[in-house]
């Protein structure tokens, strides 16, 4: 009796060390599971975060580009320094919410009504555009109108007829002017042709400004470039430079002439100081910003 006594309770205690071995595993997995939820729960949240932050980016970029876009379509310089001013400070914010941690959930409120307030700013800026757009409308029309009342003014005397046609080829016509008959001459000490490079002292150089009645009149400036075969350019003084297209550039020769609207015939000398190698040369002539003409010639050894 006392041993199955004992075999009885040694039977009780396994069962219930093998209860309470049960009993926590059940619960090691229950915190396991608790925890894994926890940690998808956090992913899920952290997830959302950052697509909240991405969204506040491509809503602070949108707006940057829209400033932009405005700042080219407004031809008022006043508005144009206020718009970039406003898209200088959309472009702090963005570097700021950059910077910012998506979790960061004050911040991130912060800077969503910033934006708002951004917005606000902008819809009072496109406001006054399309003010400014109707405006300009108006004036337009105002303009078109005054145009119309200028010709019939024009149109009633005969000496004001004429002054408005003149104006109107003016405008109507192309006004710049023309060099042709381009010719280089290479000539020799005794002012002769020189067909060989060594025997050449002096270029001489002839053409015409075309007629054009409806070109500026007056004293201009005429300015030559006599270019080398490899494009280097001949000149006495490299400080001789004159504005083109936003640049200076150098030139050879210059000459004043007056232009009174009739052919005029010029002449300009270039005295060979420099050595020559045999190829095709330039020469582009330039009057009042423009390029007005320009030729080739050869030269043989």
């Amino acid at each position: 009796m006392d041993i199955e006594k004992k075999e009885t309770k040694e039977v009780n205690k396994l069962s219930l060390l093998i209860v309470v071995v049960i009993v926590l595993l059940l619960g090691i997995a229950g915190a396991g599971y608790y925890i894994y939820h926890q940690k998808q729960q956090m992913g899920d949240l952290m997830e959302s975060f950052n697509l909240e932050k991405e969204a506040l980016e491509d809503e602070y970029n949108e707006l940057s580009l829209q400033y932009e876009g405005y700042k080219f379509s407004v031809g008022n310089d006043s508005l144009i320094a206020l718009l970039s001013t406003e898209q200088a400070k959309v472009q702090r914010l963005l570097e700021e919410l950059r910077t910012v941690k998506a979790t960061n959930a004050k911040e991130i409120s912060r800077l969503k009504k910033e934006l708002a307030t951004l917005r606000k700013i902008m819809r009072n800026y496109v406001q006054q555009i399309d003010s400014l757009n109707r405006e300009n409308e108006q004036l337009k029309v105002e303009k078109k109108e005054a145009v119309q009342k200028y010709q019939q003014a024009t149109s009633q005397a005969a000496t004001l007829k004429k002054e408005k046609e003149k104006l109107t080829e003016r405008v109507t016509l192309a006004s710049r002017l023309d060099a042709t008959d381009i010719q280089v001459t290479p000539v020799n000490a005794r002012g002769k042709l020189a067909k060989r490079i060594k025997n050449m002292q002096q270029f001489v150089l002839t053409f015409k400004i075309a007629k054009n009645i409806t070109a500026p009149v007056g004293e201009k400036t005429v300015y030559v470039r006599l270019m080398k075969p490899d494009d280097d350019i001949l000149m006495k003084n490299r400080s001789n430079v004159f504005p083109f297209e936003g640049k200076e550039i150098g030139y050879s020769m210059k000459k004043l002439i007056e232009y009174e609207g009739e052919e005029v015939a010029v002449t300009m000398y270039w005295d060979i100081e420099e050595f020559l190698s045999a190829g095709t040369y330039r020469v582009d002539i330039f009057a009042d910003g423009n390029l007005i003409g320009r030729s080739n010639f050869t030269l043989k050894d």
